[in-house]
Parts: structure tokens; sequence; C-alpha cells
């Protein structure tokens, strides 16, 4: 970048400042060539004189003091001296300021004024850099894009995350759920069990001791039960004696037939033979009817 120039107070100022002043200017020029400018600056606002070459050389002191603000107030007020160079130290000012646009715009207004080979410079130094400024601004873009991107993703995969988590969470829930509820049904189902079978024993224990109870009714019932003629006890069971009551109703059922014959007036040729006597045989001398 081109040097800002300073300019000492044109010989007319001079002539008019006073002693004082004169040494005011002298001090202040030593300070800026020692790099004082801060200090420059400050001896320069002392002067009494008024004039837009003290402004310029206000100007140039703020501005390698780096009081870029200040450097352009005091240009703005330096109207009258040499325009280009002028524009030239507060496009320097703007550029300083990383204020871009207005530097190159400064730029383009001295050259237009006066072709000058240090403005041509800053102001293609100014135009590479908006552009370098520009891309480091889209990668900036692209990544914070990037990231916004990656921010989503990530929220994405922390949301499936989640809703898995949620989901077998959910599952295991429901699967203890169904444990549970089959553990209840086993016992439930084990408890039926155990209360059906009390209830078969129950039932079945009853059944004993009624059939027992029975039992002993019948069997206190046989030994009341009264004897024969001969003093023996009935020996004949109730089968037997279902048994010799169908016999006894055949016989009778045949001597009905046989009689209802003899009374038609026929004799049979054979007698039929009733069964023994219970007291002993026939005699061979009994005739059969």
């Amino acid at each position: 970048m081109s040097k800002i120039v300073f300019i000492l107070l044109s010989v007319q100022a001079l002539l008019y400042a006073g002693l004082t002043d004169f040494k005011t200017i002298q001090k202040a020029t030593q300070a800026y060539e020692a790099k004082e400018y801060g200090k420059s600056a400050t001896l320069l606002k002392n002067l009494e004189a008024k004039s837009p070459q003290k402004q310029y050389d206000i100007g140039n002191a703020l501005y390698k003091n780096k009081k870029y603000d200040e450097a352009l107030e005091a240009y703005e007020k330096a109207e009258g001296i040499d325009e280009a160079q002028r524009l030239h130290n507060m496009g320097n000012s703007y550029f300083q300021k990383k204020e871009l646009d207005k530097a190159i715009e400064t730029y383009e207004k001295a050259l237009k004024i006066k072709e000058d080979k240090d403005t041509k410079f800053n102001l293609e130094l100014a135009k590479k850099q908006k552009k370098k400024e520009e891309e480091k601004k889209k990668q900036e873009e692209k990544k914070k894009d990037n990231k916004k991107d990656k921010d989503k993703k990530d929220e994405k995969k922390k949301d499936e995350k989640k809703q898995n988590k949620d989901k077998k969470d959910e599952d295991k829930k429901n699967k203890d759920q169904n444990k549970k509820k089959e553990e209840k049904d086993k016992k439930q189902k084990q408890d039926k069990q155990k209360k059906d079978k009390q209830k078969k024993d129950k039932k079945d224990k009853e059944g004993k001791k009624k059939k027992d109870g029975k039992k002993d009714k019948n069997d206190a019932k046989k030994k009341n039960k009264p004897k024969d003629k001969k003093g023996d006890k009935s020996s004949s069971k109730p089968n037997e004696q279902k048994k010799m009551s169908k016999e006894d109703k055949l016989k009778e059922q045949e001597l009905k037939r046989l009689m209802k014959k003899m009374r038609k007036g026929k004799t049979p040729t054979m007698m039929y033979q009733m069964g023994e006597s219970k007291k002993g045989k026939r005699s061979e001398d009994a005739k059969p009817w």
C-alpha cells in the first residue's frame, strides 16, 4: 500500500503563525518522524491556525496511529489541498477499516481526477481482498450450512435413537406385562386345578364315607336278619330268590295249561311230573291227580 504523505503547513500559513506555532509545528514534525504519531496529532491540534493543510497533517498522524475513524474526520475537513491525494488517503483509511466497498469507490474517484500508480495498485488490492472476503464468506456460509445439515442429521439420529430406545422400552414393558399375565394365568390355572382336585377328593371322600356307611348299615341288617326254621341264617341271595320265583311261576303256568287241557276232555298219555316236594320224594302208591 502506498505511503501516507505528510505535508507541512504552507509557507503562507506559517507567515501568519506566531513563533509558538512554528515551534509546535517543528515538534509535531519531529514526533511524526520518530513514529510518535499520537503526540504529533495532539501537537498539531493545539495550533491556532485553521487551514486544510493542518487537518490533512492531523489526518496523516491519526492514520499512522491507527485512529482510522478520526483520520477520516480530519481528511473530510482538509478540502482544498491535492484532491487526488486526499481521496487516496481516505481510501486507505476505509481499506484499513475493512470497508472495502467504500475504499474501492474512493480509489476510483481519485483515479478519475489523476492517474496514479499507487492508487491503482491499492484499488486492485482492495478488489482482490473483497473477492477473497466474499469467497471466505461463502465458505463460512457453506460451512455453516454443512454444520446445520450435520446438526440436523445428528438431531435426526438422536431422535431415531430415542425412538428406538422408547420402542425397546415399550417392547420390554409389553413383554414383562405378557410374562406377568402368563404367570398370573398359570397360577390361576394351578389354583383352579388344586381347587378342583380338593373338591374331587372331598367328593370322593364323602362318597367313600357314604358307601362305608351304607356297607355298615347293610352289615348291620345282615347281622339282624331272622333265622329259618332250622335255626340257620338264610343263605339264599336276592338273585337266587328271584330265580326261584321265576321257576315257580313257570311251573304254575304249566300246571294251568295242563288243567285247561283236562277240562276240554282230553287226558294226557303222560303226566307231567312236578318238582319234588320239599319234604321228600313222592310216594309210589300216590296217584298223579
